[in-house]
């Protein structure tokens, strides 16, 4: 009988062991997969934001809409078709010709005038005789009209109108040429770079290529943030399952800490909201041609958590950087903290995880904590900003016989905002694990004493 229950003693920490080691390695495997996903998360995303930031480089508005080089080619080419197609009407040839004939009679008169003032000099006196003797003015003006019929016939003939467009089409492009645009040695540089980087010829080809390339990516960044949460939820499962078996309880919530950092980390350090607002399309009517401009990028701006932290620091006004401050200490390192805090009180020795400090750190501190807040902030934030993007952009849209425009905002919250999410839900359950875990210790430790 001795025997038998030296023998289940002996054996109880052994299993308890094994429970443990197994338990440690299904976790490693959950942290290792929530890890690789995470990786992939972070690196599509920064891909995806590096994308996205060549795309608004080539297709802003200011190297569009506000490019004088593209307005003068534009333009240039309207007047080269309107010279090229231009015709003259009858009505336009009668026109000509009563304005040709009017100065015709007009010339005569002035001739006949000036030869009809008195002369002094014999030979002024000579060209007046002779001028009356010689010249009838009825009988100019009456052959005024036919002069205008052939001054109008050669002046509309096809070679002078084809000499006349290449005369004008020639100063068109002279007047092109000598319009400077300080942004064309910036958009040719920007433009070339782009195209070589993304192997693209022309603009449509690259918008094109890019279009594909983001809607794969977002996908499956979308995919991996999921995949994160899957692991998370596997990992709440099993405390589930496990929760009465108290010999495991400090490996799967060592181990549950760990999964809390990869869930951290991923969240403040991939992009949470994308800033997107477009003029889809613009249409000008000018000379009765359209000019037309499409995905005009108004202004974009991808920002993990980390990101906004770092931009507030950097920032000359010292409210901003005590903004960053506070983000930086309260939304990253404080979660830190705590999460090593309860690591510690569960792993060491009772002189050390009974101390103020790491008891502090463990139970006290979760009302400094701000990730819940954060969490709320983004959310607001992103309501608020959304709602005056599409009020500004709508105040955009123009309709009317000249100019038609169409804005369009494409602002949205990204998947590091799931993910960081998810780290605020499953710290809160280990804050609650924490204290059942250690109510329960507490507990048999006073049982035994008794």
């Amino acid at each position: 009988m001795a025997s038998n229950l030296h023998n289940q003693t002996a054996q109880k920490p052994k299993n308890a062991l094994i429970a443990n080691i197994v338990l440690a390695l299904v976790m490693a495997i959950l942290i290792a997969t929530a890890g690789y996903f995470g990786y992939q998360l972070r690196t599509i995303s920064n891909e995806q934001k590096q994308i996205k930031e060549d795309y608004s480089m080539v297709n802003n508005i200011t190297f569009g809409v506000f490019s004088i080089d593209l307005w003068s080619e534009s333009i240039s080419k309207i007047i080269s078709q309107k010279i090229k197609g231009f015709k003259i009407t009858s009505e336009q040839k009668l026109m000509m010709r009563e304005q040709v004939e009017k100065q015709l009679h007009s010339m005569v008169n002035q001739v006949v005038k000036e030869f009809n003032k008195p002369q002094k000099n014999i030979g002024g006196k000579l060209k007046n005789f002779a001028f009356k003797k010689f010249v009838d003015p009825k009988e100019l003006h009456q052959q005024v009209p036919s002069f205008a019929k052939t001054i109008i016939d050669r002046i509309t003939s096809p070679r002078a109108t084809n000499k006349l467009k290449t005369i004008a089409t020639g100063k068109v492009d002279e007047l092109v040429a000598q319009t400077y645009d300080s942004t064309k040695v910036a958009i040719d540089a920007v433009t070339k770079t782009m195209f070589d980087k993304y192997q693209v010829t022309n603009k449509d080809d690259f918008n094109k290529n890019i279009d594909n390339k983001l809607f794969s990516m977002r996908k499956a960044s979308y995919n991996d943030a999921y995949y994160m949460l899957g692991c998370m939820i596997l990992m709440v499962c099993l405390w589930v399952v496990i929760r009465k078996w108290a010999h495991l309880h400090t490996t799967l919530f060592v181990m549950s800490l760990l999964f809390a950092l990869v869930l951290l980390f991923v969240g403040v350090t991939v992009s949470i909201i994308d800033v997107d607002a477009r003029l889809s399309s613009i249409n000008i009517m000018l000379m009765g041609e359209n000019i037309a401009f499409k995905n005009q990028v108004l202004f974009y701006q991808s920002k993990s958590i980390l990101d906004i932290a770092d931009v507030l620091i950097k920032q000359p006004k010292p409210d901003a950087i005590t903004v960053g401050v506070l983000i930086l200490l309260f939304v990253i390192i404080l979660p830190v903290l705590r999460i090593t805090a309860r690591g510690i009180h569960r792993l060491a020795k009772p002189s050390i995880a009974e101390s103020g400090v790491v008891k502090y750190l463990a139970f006290e501190s979760g009302k400094w904590d701000m990730a819940d807040v954060m969490v709320v902030g983004i959310a607001m934030t992103y309501i608020g900003l959304n709602g005056i993007l599409k009020s500004q952009l709508t105040s955009l849209n123009i309709k009317n016989e000249f100019m038609t425009t169409a804005t369009v905002n494409n602002s949205s919250l990204q998947p590091g905002y799931i993910i960081f999410v998810g780290y605020v839900i499953f710290a809160f359950v280990l804050s609650y694990i924490l204290k059942k875990i250690t109510n329960h210790s507490h507990n048999h430790e006073s049982a035994d004493v008794t």
